[in-house]
């Protein structure tokens, strides 16, 4: 089964795992309400660094989208990413990933392995309500980079060699889940912001199919994360951005 939230990612990823294996259904919550999806985030973040992400999508993020089609086209092509529609026959849509209707489809199917992607975070209940294991690919490399957009912040703190992808099981924290398997990506000179993430679900799905395998067989094989500090990262603001493209270079 899959998890997920409305995200092109979810496509790419049911389209690259539907040859291989029996996907029950695609469990599709609804967008959280921008309205509470702001007023989480000013809680959190305080009004000026909310003020400065928005303005950063809203200004720089269709520049960089638009000015990076052919290298996003090239991504698709390159790596096979199919993002075609998943047929809505194969939906089952939820209010959220931890409603009772997410909890009741679980129970229904009971699916021995659940992916997982780009949803709120999984509560305990859900992890618990069935047997099988949650798996997850994360655009970053765990728990340096939890959170989003880890490629962008490993490259704006100089660290390439943290640069990736990880595929990991979840649990109830935020992107705090056993490592299974973790990759790293190496951006061309043409990658930016919008391309990163591409490079890095492009990376980790070999390693979410191997992690899928291993896992209906029982034999999932973890790994020790890598030795730093482990930090939860937001969205870039504008300034922000504008001053680590000048002053080093990131894009």
């Amino acid at each position: 089964m899959i998890l997920a939230g409305q995200h092109v990612s979810t496509n790419i990823i049911y389209n690259a795992l539907r040859p291989s294996f029996n996907i029950r259904a695609v469990v599709l919550e609804e967008r959280l309400p921008r309205s509470e999806f702001l007023s989480r985030r000013l809680h959190r973040l305080g009004a000026p660094q909310v003020l400065g992400q928005l303005l950063f999508r809203a200004l720089l993020v269709p520049i960089l989208s638009a000015t990076s089609s052919r290298r996003i086209a090239d991504i698709h092509q390159q790596y096979r990413l199919d993002d075609a529609p998943i047929p809505a026959s194969e939906i089952a849509p939820v209010p959220s990933v931890n409603s009772a209707e997410a909890i009741a489809i679980l129970r229904e199917l009971r699916p021995d392995v659940v992916v997982v992607n780009g949803t709120r975070i999984i509560s305990e209940r859900v992890l618990t309500s069935v047997s099988a294991r949650f798996i997850n690919t994360h655009a970053g490399i765990t728990p340096l980079y939890r959170g989003v957009h880890g490629a962008y912040w490993a490259l704006a703190q100089g660290r390439r060699d943290a640069c990736g992808v990880t595929v990991h099981f979840v649990d109830p924290g935020i992107d705090t889940g056993t490592v299974i398997e973790q990759a790293l990506i190496e951006p061309a000179p043409s990658d930016n912001f919008v391309t990163y993430p591409l490079l890095q679900l492009a990376a980790g799905l070999p390693l979410l199919e191997r992690a899928v395998r291993a896992a209906l067989r029982g034999e999932v094989v973890t790994k020790a994360p890598p030795e730093g500090e482990s930090r939860l990262w937001s969205h870039p603001t504008l300034w922000g951005y504008l001053w680590l493209r000048l002053r080093r270079g990131v894009k």
